[in-house]
């Protein structure tokens, strides 16, 4: 392979991953507006649904559960508290830790959270087909795990064998 195709090859990549990367980027901005039209900022709906699926919990757990430092659910469950989406309430076990509960406005808020999560998602895979959206899938699963892997030692580029022609075969074997 010659330099050439290794700098396409570069080149090629980088653009993919650019691609990518606004591809995300647009898929959050999006569902951000949607998210506003419920009155949600984006990363709100999270914890709603974490609470939906498991109304009460502290905020460490719903800091673990979403791979955040509680400060980040801290603030988030602030705002919600004050939108009346969440209610704080002590622990009857121990006094050091607060379980946070949807309020009426929140149930009733999480229908409509969920119909804009839907039209965005449907918006984004507007004209793809099941297919695609496998191999889809499939791809940026294998991109996220490369990316979660610890870095590795890069791979040493394999040494061209010097010197000889090929030898060519006949019947009676090599020569």
């Amino acid at each position: 392979m010659n330099r050439y195709y290794i700098e396409k090859d570069a080149e090629e990549t980088t653009k993919l991953l650019a691609s990518l990367h606004n591809t995300a980027r647009n898929s959050r901005t999006h569902m951000a507006r949607q998210l506003m039209s419920t009155g949600l900022y984006a990363g709100q709906e999270s914890i709603l649904e974490l609470l939906a699926a498991n109304d009460g919990q502290t905020l460490g757990q719903l800091a673990t559960s979403l791979g955040v430092k509680p400060p980040t659910v801290t603030k988030s469950v602030t705002r919600l508290q004050e939108q009346e989406i969440v209610e704080r309430r002590a622990s009857k076990s121990d006094a050091r830790q607060t379980h946070v509960w949807l309020t009426e406005k929140g149930r009733a808020l999480l229908e409509n959270m969920q119909r804009a999560i839907r039209d965005a998602e449907a918006r984004a895979l507007d004209g793809i087909k099941k297919k695609e959206r496998k191999q889809l899938a499939k791809i940026l699963a294998r991109i996220d795990a490369n990316l979660a892997a610890p870095a590795a030692e890069p791979k040493p580029k394999a040494k061209k064998k010097s010197g000889g022609k090929k030898k060519k075969k006949s019947a009676e074997g090599e020569t």
